[in-house]
């Protein structure tokens, strides 16, 4: 009894002993680990770290600190990322751009500051502004409507934009010229004084502190604009030796003046062996100023569909036209309008050196999508020719896609639904 006693005191005085030992020690600095630099711009990058051990003491602050010199500190510029152990991230801002930068992790406590290791990166540079031309449109006899997209300031205020034309090629600002607002993004712009037959060439351009970007340059000839039957007027433009509409068709009626049946149920669509038409998804108002109609075969079959003096295109006219642009691999980049405005990304090569402004449209399929559905808006366009192939009796079609440079010849039911570009008849 009196053995178990004693072991008992023992182990109360080891005890004792132990919480006053623990109570005397000292703490200590922190851990700390500087974590990679990410997301680096011209003017702010991501950087953060981990606090490894709090040194036996709360951690009352933590972040990165970061100068052009070695070994920055809090004397430097910081950040201020919570308190306690583990990983943080921070937001480093207010850097120059082009300029080299050491940053460090930190860690307070109540006996000081440790430092992670010490990592270096380099901000990006500043440039003149990235911007895109938008396709052209014909509006009356003297103007015409363009615009672009200003992808990327270059780390400088966009303080213009606009679009700038001439009749010699390469546009700048010392020509004419609009001025549409500052900022990136989207844009429109008119073009003034423009004269009936003569060829004008467009670039969009943006305007920082450190000096001016362009689009592509687009050729165009001004010509009075082209209306169907309901009145529709159209842009034309001229690719090599053809003429053609800048717009996709978006007729109700043949040219004959007699409607054209507009289908709006999926299985009777599907089921037509007569002509038909539709707008994307049954909705007018949202699709058809831009992406035009939607028309099966047996109307372009007809040979009604586009206006007098113009016709839809043969497979011989597509072949002109896409050996004019270089061939096959090449002639869909430049005939897509440029950018992702409408075309999903990457768009890929779309240029629109052309001035066709190729719009994905989409389609309404029974081969890919039973039952007269919908399909493919943003992300294909698909154009009929009035020419069927010869072993299979099915319709060709001339599409491009938001995944590929190339535009591609293929065969679809007469059912199906594509959109419609026409060309000028050869007088």
């Amino acid at each position: 009894m009196n053995f178990t006693l004693k072991i008992t005191r023992i182990t109360i005085v080891l005890i004792i002993f132990a919480l006053l030992f623990s109570s005397c020690k000292k703490a200590t600095l922190p851990g700390v680990t500087t974590g990679s630099v990410s997301r680096i711009m011209q003017t702010s990058a991501y950087s953060g770290g981990q606090v490894t051990n709090d040194g036996g003491a709360h951690i009352s602050g933590r972040g990165v600190c970061w100068s052009t010199s070695f070994d920055p500190t809090l004397s430097d510029n910081k950040t201020a990322d919570s308190t306690g152990t583990g990983l943080f991230t921070s937001h480093i801002t207010g850097l120059t751009p082009s300029t080299l930068y050491y940053v460090r992790a930190y860690a307070t406590n109540s006996e000081g500051t440790s430092y992670g290791e010490m990592v270096s990166f380099t901000t990006d540079q500043v440039a003149e502004p990235t911007v895109v031309t938008s396709g052209l449109k014909s509006v009356t006899l003297t103007t015409a409507a363009s615009g672009g997209d200003v992808t990327n300031d270059g780390g400088l205020p966009i303080t213009t934009r606009g679009v700038c034309w001439n009749t010699t090629g390469s546009p700048t600002i010392a020509d004419s010229h609009s001025s549409d607002g500052t900022g990136t993004g989207l844009f429109s712009s008119a073009l003034t004084e423009l004269t009936i037959g003569t060829t004008y060439h467009v670039r969009a351009y943006a305007t920082n502190s450190l000096g001016t970007g362009y689009g592509s340059d687009v050729e165009f000839i001004q010509m009075e604009p082209i209306l169907d039957y309901d009145g529709n007027a159209y842009s034309v433009v001229t690719i090599g030796t053809q003429t053609w509409m800048g717009e996709n068709l978006k007729t109700t009626k043949f040219n004959d003046g007699t409607s054209i049946p507009n289908i709006t149920g999926g299985t009777e669509w599907a089921n037509m062996d007569t002509p038909a038409f539709c707008w994307y998804n049954n909705s007018e108002p949202s699709f058809k100023s831009l992406y035009g109609g939607i028309y099966n075969w047996h109307a372009v079959n007809t040979g009604k569909l586009c206006p007098t003096g113009w016709h839809v295109p043969l497979a011989e006219d597509y072949t002109i036209l896409i050996g004019y642009l270089g061939g096959e691999s090449l002639a869909g980049g430049k005939l897509k309008e440029a950018g992702t405005a409408h075309w999903a990304a990457p768009n890929l090569g779309a240029t629109n050196g052309s001035g066709f402004t190729a719009l994905p449209g989409g389609g309404r399929y029974n081969i890919y999508s039973a039952g007269g559905s919908f399909t493919d808006l943003g992300n294909f366009g698909y154009w009929w020719s009035a020419t069927a192939s010869a072993t299979t009796a099915k319709p060709f079609s001339y599409d491009m896609g938001f995944n590929i440079k190339e535009i591609k010849k293929s065969e679809y039911g007469m059912s199906d639904g594509g959109s419609v570009r026409c060309i000028k008849n050869n007088n």
